[in-house]
């Protein structure tokens, strides 16, 4: 047989394609989803602006400012199998986490982040029920920005409870929303954006009210900068209820947030169901080994978050004598209900190369950054005319 041509080659690659000089679509005949006309958008934080004389500051993604531990940055200087395959249970991490958190490795499912194992949840959880109807899921509103996203995606319906008016969640009306079509409801704790934290008894309360066959999620993504003792701790409520699942991070506590690593601790009534909806290779081998060795050395971990905290309670010190009401907060943020000047003082930040996070005309989130960030930061708020309410 002769060898086919490459004009031949083409041809038949493309099938019965319109000829060249053929004009083009101007509009592609796709159909996606009407789903996602009814989606908000996620909103990333944006960088700092470039202003001649001033270091610029990133204060808009809550990220921690110190990075991750020596150990880590080892890791990634050494890794060179970027060629290969990630292993696919992430055996070796979920045996190390089973260790440093006392539970069985086979409770711990990892996820390209929190945000990654919370959408293998809903992946697993939430769609369009038997009779066609979307399942619901019930959040906190304002809470963290991508519940909505996730579950419209996953097919589910999206319950938004208002928070009470300190920003903290209204369990009370979380309760009271859950329906016989409620398959999952998210406690996010502390609360982001607004930052306070749900105690052990709230959420023991909150679940006595819920039908134990509702998924209960308790997103930890900022649990290490907690230090009251009476708030939950979501391990320690997932060896009591069978329906509940713990989210937890490498991105804020670990500084890990570009390597897109988190995990999900739950009873084995609910983890075959999570590995089930989880994407092939969704967690790659340089995160897993960083996040090794991140736990190994959480001694140096927990020194970077004790410093986050310490310059947390100076912003809040210093916003305390300005006069400055704020939610409370155990996370490495505060929010400021700034309302109608939202605009003009994320508008100042950015005049002085420093990045906050605006939503809409609610408020401003300020992460803790570092000490030279948080100092500018309050000599901002010093200037700005109006504070925030409560």
């Amino acid at each position: 047989m002769a060898p086919m041509s490459t004009s031949d080659a083409t041809r038949t690659l493309a099938g019965n394609a319109p000829a060249q000089d053929a004009a083009p679509a101007t509009t592609p005949a796709v159909r996606p989803r009407p789903a996602l006309s009814r989606l908000p958008r996620y909103v990333a934080g944006k960088p700092p602006l470039v202003v001649e004389g001033l270091p610029s500051y990133k204060l808009s993604s809550n990220e921690n400012p110190f990075g991750p531990v020596p150990a880590v940055r080892e890791v990634l200087a050494d890794w060179d199998a970027v060629h290969r395959y990630p292993e696919t249970t992430s055996a070796e991490l979920r045996e190390v986490l089973g260790e440093f958190l006392g539970v069985p490795a086979e409770d711990v499912v990892t996820g390209a982040g929190s945000l990654g194992a919370l959408n293998q949840l809903l992946g697993a959880f939430v769609g369009a029920g038997e009779d066609g109807a979307p399942d619901e899921v019930v959040h906190a509103w304002r809470s963290f920005e991508a519940y909505p996203i996730s579950i419209g995606l996953s097919g589910g319906l999206s319950v938004p409870v208002p928070n009470r008016r300190d920003g903290s969640h209204d369990l009370e009306a979380m309760a009271a929303a859950v329906t016989d079509r409620t398959r999952v409801v998210l406690l996010c704790t502390p609360n982001n954006p607004t930052g306070p934290s749900l105690t052990t008894a709230q959420v023991e309360e909150f679940l006595a009210a819920v039908p134990r066959d509702v998924v209960v999620v308790i997103d930890e993504a900022y649990q290490e900068f907690q230090r009251r003792d009476d708030l939950v701790d979501g391990i320690d409520v997932y060896r009591r209820h069978p329906n509940v699942v713990v989210l937890r991070t490498f991105s804020k506590a670990h500084g890990l947030a570009g390597l897109r690593i988190g995990y999900s601790v739950a009873g084995q009534g609910i983890t075959p169901y999570l590995r089930q909806s989880s994407p092939a290779f969704s967690v790659t081998d340089l995160a897993q080994r960083a996040a090794i060795a991140s736990v190994r050395h959480y001694d140096q971990v927990a020194e970077r978050v004790q410093r986050v905290v310490d310059e947390r309670e100076r912003v809040l010190a210093g916003l305390d004598a300005l006069g400055w009401p704020y939610p409370e907060t155990q996370a490495n943020f505060v929010w400021l209900n700034l309302g109608e000047h939202s605009g003009r003082f994320a508008e100042l930040c950015d005049a002085h190369a420093l990045a906050v996070r605006r939503f809409g005309d609610e408020g401003v989130r300020v992460t803790v950054g570092e000490p030279e960030a948080n100092t500018r930061f309050l000599e901002l708020c010093a200037q700005f005319p109006h504070a925030p309410v409560l």
